[in-house]
């Protein structure tokens, strides 16, 4: 009898710890202090995989995959015209063949398109509205593109018309020149040394190299759009990190589509000559969400201490809110007097204990009141510093100006339906702000960064 108790009472035991190491691994990592190597590895796995089966990530995905189908054949006629300039267009369509080996029908579908594309505009028919059609989808994907990476960064700024422009232009032109290269590099190295007599040892080693360059440059590529595409400071580390995990990851998927086709011949019988689109269409929502997780992977790198997953900021209350907003704006504020040099954003957000995303939504909402304002520092960040004169700045001004941002003219019009209701509520308001007009926002205490990390973690331990 007793032998049995003590099995369950072990069982139960067991099952105990299971149960709270996966409850850690699920949500309780998020709510650890401790910058270990070993939470920043459960924190980057836990939101890897959530990112991959978050619904936002999947409808932006579907909706990046519909213009990528509008944009296709554009986007490769635009390829194509800049290599005929250069006499380099058969190097390019070998080179797409190269890249997508396992949509090499839909590449040649797309083929076919583009030169009915070309010659009807080297007849002069395809002028004009043409043109105007072939920039505005390529440009429109790309601004597709970026607004989903600032949506995940949680900016709230756009680049400029011009600066898209110019932006979007290079990489139009800087695609074809990398291809042109890669495709130089390949036949340089297969004709000038493996077919050197002197140098037959260096073959095993040259075709080593030769079948990672299309892996060097699926890396280089991912890196890069994490790098640049989104209106914010991206580290060079955490971009290249994100960029071999997703060239691994898009590699992978390739050699699962290239294999898998000979078992999909039942689809010929359903769709017939059509019969690459609906796995073209797969294919292609698959690497956009390889993309998209890619660019939250880099984002939580880059703040994995201060980003909470299950803390989503649309579930914060009003008082949260208004807290966070007060607790920003007093950092702002004494870091100012003090003359010490501003922090960015991420910085609060790391000494301070607080969600990076609910900091860069209150730092907006600052901004747009008017109370603080951002400086480029020497590292090539922004530091946020108040746009007030803070001598005689009070609680009640800061409430007052939060309340007042934003659009004000549907508000007038309820107001003025609910006159009545609204003339009991003013009173009401006002004498809030007054209550708080005696307490000086550079006034108030502040706790040490270093006490808010040792309350965090003796409250974890218990």
């Amino acid at each position: 009898m007793n032998k049995t108790k003590k099995t369950d009472s072990k069982f139960q035991n067991i099952v105990s710890y299971i149960k709270d190491k996966i409850s850690y691994f699920i949500s309780g990592v998020w709510n650890d202090p401790r910058q270990t190597m070993k939470v920043r590895i459960i924190r980057t796995i836990n939101l890897s995989v959530n990112s991959f089966l978050d619904r936002g990530l999947q409808l932006r995905a579907m909706s990046l995959t519909y213009s990528t189908v509008l944009a296709l054949v554009p986007a490769i006629a635009l390829l194509i015209a800049i290599g005929r300039g250069f006499g380099l267009q058969n190097y390019l369509q070998d080179e797409l063949y190269n890249f997508f080996p396992s949509q090499h029908r839909a590449i040649t579908a797309a083929l076919s398109f583009v030169e009915s594309y070309l010659n009807e505009a080297s007849q002069g028919i395809f002028v004009g509205a043409g043109i105007i059609f072939l920039l505005w989808t390529v440009i429109s994907l790309l601004s597709y593109i970026e607004d989903a990476f600032n949506a995940i960064w949680d900016i709230k700024t756009q680049r400029s018309i011009f600066q898209k422009a110019s932006d979007y232009i290079s990489i139009c032109l800087v695609i074809p020149i990398l291809m042109i290269c890669s495709s130089g590099v390949s036949i340089f190295m297969s004709t000038t040394v493996q077919d050197n007599i002197y140098f037959p040892f260096l073959s095993p080693i040259v075709n080593f190299f030769l079948e990672l360059i299309p892996f060097f440059l699926c890396w280089l590529a991912f890196s890069l759009c994490y790098l640049l595409i989104p209106n914010t400071r991206v580290e060079i580390k955490y971009a290249a990190i994100s960029g071999i995990i997703c060239a691994i990851v898009f590699q992978i998927l390739q050699l699962l589509f290239v294999n898998g086709q000979i078992y999909v011949s039942k689809y010929n019988a359903i769709y017939g000559s059509f019969a690459f689109l609906p796995l073209l269409l797969i294919w292609l929502q698959l690497s956009w969400l390889i993309l998209l997780a890619g660019c939250v992977l880099t984002y939580s790198l880059q703040n994995i201490f201060t980003f909470n997953f299950n803390d989503n900021s649309e579930k914060i209350s009003f008082d949260g809110w208004y807290s966070v907003a007060l607790i920003v704006m007093v950092v702002i504020a004494k870091i100012f007097i003090t003359g010490k040099k501003p922090l960015s954003r991420e910085e609060i957000a790391i000494k301070y204990s607080l969600p990076i995303r609910i900091v860069n939504s209150v730092s907006e909402k600052l901004h747009k009141a008017n109370l603080i304002y951002s400086v480029k520092l020497d590292n090539g960040m922004y530091g946020e510093v108040p746009a007030i004169e803070l001598q005689n700045f009070s609680v009640g001004d800061f409430l007052q100006s939060i309340d007042h941002v934003g659009d004000k003219s549907l508000i007038q019009q309820i107001q003025n339906i609910y006159t009545e209701l609204f003339r009991t509520l003013d009173p009401i308001r006002v004498k809030s702000y007054k209550l708080y007009s005696t307490i000086l926002i550079r006034d108030l205490p502040l706790p040490d960064p270093y006490k808010i990390h040792e309350f965090l973690l003796q409250e974890n331990h218990q």
